[in-house]
């Protein structure tokens, strides 16, 4: 997935150090690209909830989404297709969890909140998957402080939805509580892909994963009674709905994979963070969405949770990022 490397007929002015600097930079770019489209997602989804049921409209996305990557895959990959019991599970788990019953929830529950709450509460996802890994598969173990983080976390989302005991069946506390449950089918799925072995690459994973989703929630759509209809033509609906399908998910993905890949599973997941930072300024700029002190707080600790759990990891990249400083100065 890296790019090639820069050549050139002077080779002092592609030298290694300047190789890594550039490329240093693209990460950056790539890095804020990836929080832009993410972050822009829950306002397209937000717009077009005004054209189309919740679930068919997810739909949709997925739709799309899946006839970019996987004509992408089909083009470019010696190995496209599942061969494996492990390739299908592994569909079976990105798909069912992380595509359909995340984003069948997601999209659900932002008709109760605005773009940016729904996006804070999202970036429960890394925490809700280092939670989940150390219950499932011992990968680690959450001591106090580290459960003292996924605690704080869950306190920040309250904050976020601020419920009130005399409505909890109405009103932000749903939109939100169903987005959690959403997160948490994330953070099922992305575990549930570490107990499996694959064949095929994580671009042609996401691929398959997606048209399985996709297919889920048409499933749903129509076993919950929504009114069927073609995409819609307007502007506004036409621009959201392609927005999602190609660039905030094949698109996306491909540049999450690339980082992924790049910069490891901590840096990347940093980018959870950056999100709800986007969508919730754009939602206010473009839909005049309110954004209250609470709010506010409630992504404070929200990340202060996060800061705990992944302390180690933190002084980890921490050390690393000033012995790169050091090595540049």
């Amino acid at each position: 997935m890296n790019p090639p490397p820069l050549t050139g007929t002077n080779t002092g002015l592609f030298s290694a150090p300047v190789r890594r600097t550039v490329s240093r930079y693209l990460d950056v770019v790539l890095f804020f690209l990836l929080a832009l489209l993410w972050g822009a997602s829950f306002i397209a989804i937000e717009i077009g909830l005004d054209y189309y049921p919740p679930l068919l409209y997810a739909a949709y996305r997925f739709d799309i989404a899946a006839l970019v990557l996987v004509s992408y895959v089909l083009l470019t990959e010696r190995s496209p297709f599942p061969r494996s019991r492990g390739d299908l599970a592994a569909i079976g788990l990105s798909g069912g969890f992380s595509v359909a019953a995340n984003n069948s929830l997601l999209f659900v529950g932002q008709q109760y909140t605005t773009s940016g709450i729904a996006s804070i509460t999202y970036s429960l996802v890394p925490i809700a998957t280092a939670a989940v890994a150390a219950l499932w598969i011992g990968s680690s173990v959450l001591d106090a402080r580290g459960a003292l983080g996924v605690v704080l976390a869950f306190v920040g989302v309250g904050l976020v939805a601020q419920p009130d005991p005399a409505n909890l069946a109405g009103g932000v506390t749903v939109g939100v509580a169903l987005i959690s449950v959403g997160v948490i089918a994330v953070a099922v799925g992305s575990v549930g892909l570490r107990t499996v072995e694959t064949t095929f690459s994580s671009i042609a994973l996401t691929g398959w994963a997606m048209l399985f989703g996709g297919l889920l929630i048409h499933g749903f759509s129509l076993g919950l009674g929504e009114t069927q209809q073609a995409p819609v033509t307007d502007l506004p609906a036409l621009a959201s709905l392609l927005f999602l399908g190609v660039l905030a998910s094949a698109v996306a993905y491909a540049i999450y994979f690339t980082l992924l890949d790049r910069l490891g599973a901590f840096e990347i997941n940093l980018v959870s963070y950056a999100v709800p930072v986007v969508a919730t300024t754009t939602g206010a700029l473009l839909l005049a969405e309110p954004v209250t002190a609470m709010t506010v707080a409630g992504f404070a600790v929200i990340i202060a949770g996060f800061g705990l759990l992944k302390r180690r990891a933190i002084a980890t990249e921490g050390s690393k990022l000033v012995a790169t400083l050091n090595g540049l100065f």
